[in-house]
């Protein structure tokens, strides 16, 4: 079973998303938190697989208590989708720098909510195309280089991939190749890019305009 904790200060918005996870017969919900503080609690001491996390809680934050959970330093991260109202630009970045499995709108509906938990837990990540598309729009110009990364044209071609939102079968149906192969290249573009997963491999390609 994927265990799965609710955190967010809205009952009505908890009860929902609780719906939508016991209906999916390999879920189960494990814990509720109206506040960050009380997420950060139970995160910790249930270590659920995935944690639903808004982002404007009372006493503590949501960002805040990602980067808790799974922010840089953190030595056992815990996999975290941001579910939220509020598509700023400045809470996306935020968001995904502090190690983000996700990044949902509220209004995405409940398949794009269980589909971003199974591709929390396989390592995979969801953000709403929407956001996306105005990350893309908004990058005006690259930034600085950090010297030679050493990926190969392979591995370039599957960051550009994961950038798009692909997920690893996408990435080996359109370049031809294993799903095997696909984890491969990850884990090397992992290694050498010094991410800790494809949202932050993902930021890396979006920040050098290497998807058009």
């Amino acid at each position: 079973m994927i265990r799965v904790l609710i955190a967010d200060d809205q009952a009505m918005v908890r009860t929902g998303f609780g719906m939508i996870i016991g209906a999916q017969s390999d879920m189960e919900v494990v814990g509720e938190a109206a506040d960050g503080v009380v997420a950060v609690e139970l995160a910790r001491r249930l270590r659920p697989d995935v944690v639903l996390l808004d982002i404007r809680m009372p006493r503590l934050d949501g960002l805040e208590a990602l980067r808790l959970l799974a922010g840089p330093g953190v030595t056992d991260p815990i996999r975290v989708v941001v579910v939220t109202t509020f598509d700023l630009d400045e809470y996306v970045h935020t968001a995904l720098s502090n190690g983000a499995c996700g990044f949902l709108l509220k209004d995405s509906g409940p398949a794009l909510l269980v589909e971003a938990v199974r591709a929390a837990v396989s390592g995979d990540a969801l953000i709403s195309p929407s956001i996306t598309v105005r990350l893309l729009e908004h990058l005006s110009s690259p930034a600085p280089a950090r010297g030679d990364t050493g990926l190969s044209p392979r591995e370039l071609d599957v960051v550009k991939l994961v950038a798009r939102g692909l997920t690893n079968a996408e990435i080996a149906a359109q370049l031809f190749i294993a799903v095997g192969t696909v984890k491969t290249h990850l884990a090397s573009v992992q290694m050498k890019l010094k991410a800790r997963n494809r949202v932050e491999i993902a930021a890396w390609a979006w920040e050098r305009r290497l998807v058009g």
